[in-house]
């Protein structure tokens, strides 16, 4: 769980970045990744890149995220962008920024990479959503 900020807005961003990461492996997103900007002066406070194995998988994560979000937290998205049966989804939150990936896409636009010096939330991935170097092409 994520718990270091303070405040009541902080437990609510935070609250939405752990439902966003358990809705996405609830989905059997692959291997999902929480970059915590809220010190780096970003436009958001949490970016969480997830990938899938295909476009439908892709889709179907955006939307088990979206409906959980709504359903649990009474939060919907302020846009979505990409295509929800294409290769990339995005949902912005405001505070939380939710990217998925068809998963060679994810590599070659590498926002992990770009956001290299942001803190890694730490997160329980399940052995079936987390990708192995040999598997990364063989989805």
């Amino acid at each position: 769980m994520v718990a270091k900020k303070a405040g009541k807005k902080a437990d609510k961003t935070d609250e939405l970045a752990m439902a966003a990461v358990t809705a996405a492996l609830d989905k059997k997103g692959l291997q999902p990744t929480l970059l915590d900007l809220a010190d780096e002066g970003a436009y958001t406070d949490y970016i969480l890149v997830v990938s899938g194995r295909s476009d439908r998988h892709v889709g179907s994560i955006a939307d088990g995220i979206e409906k959980t979000l709504r359903d649990e937290l009474g939060r919907v998205p302020l846009g979505v962008e990409g295509n929800r049966d294409g290769q990339w989804a995005l949902l912005d939150y405001g505070e939380l920024v939710v990217h998925v990936f068809y998963h060679p896409l994810r590599e070659f636009y590498d926002l992990e990479g770009l956001w290299s010096e942001a803190p890694r939330v730490p997160i329980e991935v399940p052995p079936d959503s987390q990708i192995q170097y040999s598997d990364a092409y063989d989805l």
